[in-house]
């Protein structure tokens, strides 16, 4: 169970990567008006997701006691996240901010992760 809750947070920290790349890859878009939300961003978030319950799942099956708290504040982080995310997805072109913001949410669901004890 240990070499799986390994892999779980390696394709984890793989799906940030994703997300905060794929928001910094357009930021140069914005000056010609052209930045818009890859399908990276949206299967990074989602990837966010499922191997985060997975996490979740492998401490319980551990018997571990996670703390349910911290896992309800980063799950509506990230669902704000997703949700940003999918209404931006269809529009031709995103300003800097929304780019911002999805960077932002992501980073601040690290710190929580990182900082929160």
């Amino acid at each position: 169970m240990d070499i799986l809750k390994s892999i779980l947070v390696v394709l984890h920290i793989v799906c940030f990567g994703v997300v905060m790349g794929g928001a910094l890859a357009q930021l140069p878009a914005v000056r010609e008006g052209r930045a818009k939300i890859s399908n990276g961003l949206l299967h990074g978030s989602l990837g966010l997701l499922v191997t985060g319950l997975a996490l979740v799942g492998t401490i319980y099956g551990l018997g571990g006691h996670p703390n349910n708290m911290k896992i309800g504040v980063k799950l509506i982080v990230l669902i704000g996240l997703i949700v940003l995310i999918l209404v931006n997805r269809k529009k031709e072109k995103v300003s800097g901010g929304v780019l911002g913001a999805i960077a932002g949410l992501a980073t601040l669901n690290v710190a929580l992760a990182v900082l929160w004890h």
